[in-house]
């Protein structure tokens, strides 16, 4: 199944790439400067850095990350990034989001 790019905040476009009741993966491209926004979650999420490179917020932590990097975020903890360089995130979620459906 083929889910649409759908836009999120500006510069920041999403797709589901893949979902099961237990866990889904998407992808998130960013245009330089763009943000995503601070936010938490009862999710647990893992992200990919497939290209570009971000400032990722992680709770009190900032951890500039870019191609082959990855990061956890566990349920619950305030999250966010900034991209720096325009790329590509792929991030899955467990369970999956239904809110992304």
């Amino acid at each position: 199944m083929t889910y649409p790019t759908v836009p999120t905040d500006p510069g920041v476009t999403r797709q589901v790439l893949a979902e099961d009741p237990a866990l889904m993966l998407v992808a998130f491209r960013f245009e330089t400067g763009a943000e995503g926004k601070l936010h938490s979650h009862a999710h647990v999420q893992s992200t990919f850095v497939r290209s570009g490179r971000f400032s990722f917020t992680i709770g009190e932590e900032v951890h500039e990350i870019g191609p082959g990097d990855s990061v956890m975020i566990p349920s619950g903890v305030t999250h966010g990034c900034r991209c720096l360089l325009s790329g590509e995130l792929i991030d899955s979620f467990s369970p999956r989001r239904d809110d992304f459906l």
